[in-house]
């Protein structure tokens, strides 16, 4: 009769596992790199493959991070690719963002599900949905569409984000819990308002990010027009996805 495996034994096993998974996707991510090398990559050294679910494409010094749904892209998204990062004007770098995130990705099973609310922040949630229907009639003509809001105490290094509808999900703001707690209602207002202009750029067909139409728009609404706010961005698999701004092709 076979004894059953001890706790170590399991633990090993998993190690095993674990090891042999990061050396397949390490060997994935050597394949892609040498296939953006033959398009004309050459400032990057290092490439890993990501599942993040808002950043699609960001490089930092010689180190590129891509979403894993990104090696099987055609031809023409991975020359974006080298173009997002060689591009060497604005321009050419933002034709580069717009191809790559128009392009489809599909999140591994179980990774698309949003985190909820807590019952404890519900409170916060229903009065943020007040001023969101106030702050659409009095700046944006009632024209923004609803959408979920939502008090994230995962959120640490940004003040809210704007995730488009993706996956049967409708659009949702997301406004951190610590920066409520920390910095007021009246900031976290703020950063509400400023959310709704990366809602009001997603359902008008602009780029989201902090660039000069966002500026107008946020001088018009009276939030700052500054990128000090981190700004995520969306999910994979809507209209426009990913991060926008700076080095990296991301979400709002």
């Amino acid at each position: 009769m076979r004894r059953p495996p001890v706790a170590t034994q399991l633990a090993l096993d998993l190690d095993r596992r674990t090891h042999a998974s990061r050396v397949a996707a390490a060997d994935r991510g050597g394949a892609f790199l040498a296939t953006l090398r033959l398009l004309g990559l050459t400032r990057i050294e290092r490439l890993r493959l990501t599942r993040n679910r808002n950043v699609m494409v960001s490089f930092s010094g010689a180190t590129l991070r891509v979403h894993e749904g990104y090696v099987s892209a055609p031809p023409e998204v991975l020359r974006a690719i080298v173009v997002f990062v060689e591009g060497r004007t604005r321009a050419e770098r933002r034709a580069a963002q717009r191809l790559i995130v128009a392009h489809p990705i599909s999140s591994a099973p179980g990774t698309s599900r949003r985190p909820r609310t807590r019952p404890e922040d519900r409170p916060f949630v229903a009065e943020l949905t007040r001023w969101h229907q106030r702050y659409n009639a009095n700046h944006f003509h009632g024209r923004l569409a609803a959408v979920t809001l939502r008090v994230s105490r995962r959120m640490r290094s940004r003040l809210g984000h704007y995730t488009c509808a993706v996956h049967g999900e409708p659009a949702e703001i997301a406004i951190s819990w610590r920066h409520i707690r920390r910095d007021g209602w009246e900031e976290a207002l703020h950063t509400l308002l400023h959310e709704m202009v990366h809602q009001w750029q997603d359902e008008t067909g602009r780029p989201i990010d902090h660039g000069s139409e966002f500026r107008v728009k946020a001088r018009e609404v009276g939030v700052a027009p500054c990128a000090r706010r981190t700004l995520t961005r969306l999910p994979i698999g809507s209209r426009v996805t990913g991060r926008i701004g700076g080095r990296a092709a991301r979400d709002g």
